[in-house]
């Protein structure tokens, strides 16, 4: 069965940290553009990271740059994002997706039934 099974999203206090993983199985993250994407409450959806295996090449939002690092370990099949310095607007359903398109400075996920996409897991960041 082919999918992507996001966690690691909870609450967390504006300064914090939290880890989101992204794990795929029946098929392989090499060879592929994979990426996170956020969507808040009355928001459209916002590509926030992606990364590229093998080459390891990175994209982030201007939004998340500094704070924010994606990371890929192929022998798990799994993707993470790591965020840092947390604010209360980073609040939001995470997704993972693959694979994703980078035009210009705007991240695409996969449409229709050319990719996957995760269930997506919460974030919120809050005092």
């Amino acid at each position: 069965q082919v999918q992507l099974v996001e966690s690691g999203g909870g609450l967390v206090q504006p300064g914090g940290s939290l880890e989101l993983s992204c794990a795929a199985s029946g098929f392989s993250l090499d060879y592929r553009a994979t990426g996170w994407f956020r969507q808040a409450p009355g928001k459209e959806r916002e590509g926030v990271s992606c990364i590229s295996s093998p080459d390891g090449t990175t994209y982030y939002a201007d939004s998340v740059k500094g704070r924010f690092t994606i990371s890929i370990d192929n022998a798990k099949n799994t993707v993470y994002l790591q965020m840092n310095s947390l604010k209360p607007e980073d609040t939001a359903v995470y997704y993972c997706a693959t694979p994703t398109t980078l035009v210009g400075d705007t991240l695409f996920g996969p449409h229709g039934n050319f990719g996957s996409w995760g269930q997506g897991t919460q974030v919120t960041v809050s005092s």
